[in-house]
Parts: C-alpha cells; sequence; structure tokens
C-alpha cells in the first residue's frame, strides 16, 4: 500500500481578467481566461501513525497551521471521512508568494488530489472541485488545469482550446499587493476600460498566439498601476524586449509576457535582471495537460 505521494502543484497567469460587478457578500463576478504553467512547487504527502496534520514548508515566513489553505485542505477530507491516520505534508515552494500566480490555490488543489489517492476516497474531479470553492475560488480550476474560462466567483468553468506552445516570462517585483486593496479600489469607481473576453476566447478556438496577445486583458491592471508603477515598467522591458504582449497576472504584483521562442525571452529575462526591476524572474513553458 502506498503511503506517500508527490505532486506538482502548478501556477496559473491570467491570459484575461473581468470584473463584472460585486455581490452583496464581498465577492466579485469575474470572467477570466486562466492558464496553467510550468512553474510549480512539490507537493509531498505522508501518512503518520500519529495522528493530526504536520505541515513543513522551505520559507520560514509561511504559516504552518490553519493559517495555510494546505493545512486547512487536508483537515476538510480528514474531519469529513474521518481519517484517523495523521499526514505530513512538505510543500517545496518555488513559486512566488502572494503574486497572482494563484501558488497557494495550486497547493491547496494537490492536496486535495493528494489525499484522495492516498486514502482512495474515491472523489471524483468535480467533487473535489465542489470542495475546492469553500477554500478558495480559484482552487477548482487549480483541481482541473489547462487553458480555462472561469467565470462566477472564479468556480464556473468551461475548457477552452489550450493556448499555442511559447515560452512565459514571469517577473515579480520585490512587493506585495493585497488584492482586497485592489479590489477595493476598482470598487470605488465605475470600470471604464473592459478587456475583450471573447475576443480572447475567438483567437484561443483560431489558434492564433499573435491574436490571443493582442486581446489579453486585465482590469486589475490599472488599480494596481497606480499604486506600483514598477509593474508597469517590467511591462514595458518585456515589450520592447520583444514580447508579443506584457500583462500583470490576477492582482498582481507579478507581471507575464509570452514569447514566441525562448531565445527573445531570455534576451528579455537578461535585460530585467540587469535593471533590478523584479526580485524573481522565470521562464515557463505553458502546461496543457488538464487532469483527468
Amino acid at each position: 500500500m502506498k503511503d506517500t505521494v508527490t505532486l506538482k502543484a502548478l501556477a496559473k497567469i491570467n491570459l484575461g481578467l473581468d470584473v463584472l460587478g460585486r455581490r452583496e457578500n464581498g465577492y466579485h463576478d469575474v470572467r477570466m481566461v486562466m492558464q496553467t504553467i510550468y512553474l510549480y512547487d512539490d507537493v509531498t504527502i505522508e501518512k503518520t501513525e500519529d495522528p493530526g496534520i504536520v505541515l513543513q514548508t522551505n520559507l520560514h515566513f509561511l504559516p504552518v497551521d490553519e493559517n495555510n489553505i494546505a493545512y486547512k485542505a487536508a483537515k476538510m477530507l480528514m474531519d469529513e471521512f474521518q481519517i484517523r491516520e495523521g499526514v505530513r505534508i512538505v510543500l517545496n515552494k518555488h513559486i512566488p508568494v502572494a503574486a497572482g500566480l494563484a501558488g497557494g490555490s495550486s497547493n491547496a488543489a494537490a492536496v486535495l488530489v493528494g489525499m484522495n489517492n492516498l486514502f482512495h476516497l474515491g472523489l471524483s474531479q468535480k467533487d473535489l472541485m465542489e470542495r475546492g470553492v469553500s477554500l478558495g475560488a480559484d482552487v477548482p480550476y487549480c483541481v482541473m488545469r489547462g487553458t480555462v474560462l472561469a467565470e462566477g466567483i472564479g468556480e464556473i468553468l468551461t475548457p477552452l482550446p489550450p493556448l499555442p506552445k511559447c515560452s512565459v516570462l514571469i517577473a515579480k517585483p520585490g512587493i506585495s499587493v493585497s488584492t482586497k486593496m485592489v479590489y477595493e479600489k476598482l470598487d470605488s469607481k465605475e470600470i471604464e476600460d473592459h478587456p475583450d473576453i471573447d475576443a480572447l476566447i475567438g483567437g484561443l478556438e483560431a489558434q492564433d498566439l499573435g491574436k490571443i496577445a493582442a486581446s489579453m486583458g486585465n482590469v486589475l491592471e490599472k488599480v494596481t498601476i497606480e499604486a506600483y508603477p514598477v509593474i508597469e515598467e517590467i511591462k514595458n522591458v518585456m515589450k520592447e524586449a520583444g514580447a508579443m504582449n506584457a500583462m500583470m497576472s490576477g492582482s498582481g504584483p507579478t507581471v507575464f509576457g509570452l514569447f514566441e521562442d525562448k531565445k527573445t525571452a531570455k534576451e528579455a529575462w537578461r535585460k530585467l535582471k540587469d535593471m533590478n526591476l523584479a526580485k524573481q524572474i522565470y521562464i515557463a513553458n505553458v502546461h496543457n495537460t488538464r487532469r483527468i
């Protein structure tokens, strides 16, 4: 019997992010195109004889109790299925934290999938996604992965044709952005420019990388850039260095650029390094394998 599972928790970028309105409960109705990229955390789950959950991570500043979403994911399934044994969860993190790349949500999704396998709970992907939404709006998507249209608060998911192969340059400046602050500022005034999500979907259907890049848009960008102009600087450097387009992911502060080839992406990577605009810079491939 298997006592350990190791999974890759993959990061996501938003190719398009539109906000349609705010609900009374404070959640926002969104329309987003999400894409998994091959930048990941390693998540290992091991059965232990001692009951309870032990969480370990390579980043000293992350909580290792119920304030960590991966811990919450394990506890939810252990409570529901009355699992008597304990688990040790080890998060080896590479995805930048609080960066708009869904690192935490992806860790939680990996724990749900891993616990389901390890303890033979027999839950379908749909079952895991339904449980995931109570942990966070991005968790169901992180269970599914691939190129997906997310609606509602992010939990209504429709698979889309895959993003054509390209190199994705990821750059996170040395700042942390509060998602709450970004949405509060967004709510304080009328949204004038909505990204064209339908054009983006049209580009994916046509498998036209140029059209996809031209249709990218993030309604949260303007608000975050007002507070942190470095985001605009990074975008401009990427575009000048040959990106088809560059944009902020999620509520920021991470910027990503789409490049037709790795060589150009590497040159842009070098430029950003030389200018010292970002603290963490990665080149990643598009990941289009959905979980079955």
